[in-house]
């Protein structure tokens, strides 16, 4: 299987930036379709970006477009979630996932998960 990895994750202001990392190793990387997903208390998990094997497509939240951006390094097995004007609303523990078939926007289509990473945003 694949094991992956977030970093990143801290306190900040409101308008602030952030950029959150997720090392992955185990399986072929480069083959399969990454995502991040967020959970903030008492929500279920929900969608924030998806990025396909090879970068060349990319998918967002309606909430989180214009303000974050995913991309990813293949050659060192990382997928990046850059993430500006940060608002209270965006906290959460963010999950970064892998899909080996696509890049998916719902938690179903994901076959690897991280950990987690938490993010808080202060007003």
């Amino acid at each position: 299987g694949a094991t992956l990895v977030e970093s990143g994750g801290e306190m900040v202001q409101a308008g602030g930036s952030l950029r959150l990392s997720c090392a992955a190793s185990g399986r072929t990387f480069s083959s399969y379709g990454m995502g991040w997903f967020r959970q903030a208390p008492r929500k279920e998990r929900e969608f924030v970006a998806a990025i396909s094997w090879s970068g060349g497509s990319t998918y967002y939240a309606d909430s989180v477009k214009g303000r974050f951006t995913i991309s990813r390094d293949n050659a060192k097995n990382t997928v990046y979630l850059q993430m500006n004007s940060l608002k209270p609303e965006d906290t959460a523990v963010y999950y970064c996932a892998a899909d080996l078939t696509g890049a998916g926007t719902h938690s179903y289509e994901y076959d690897y998960w991280g950990q987690g990473t938490p993010v808080t945003v202060s007003s």
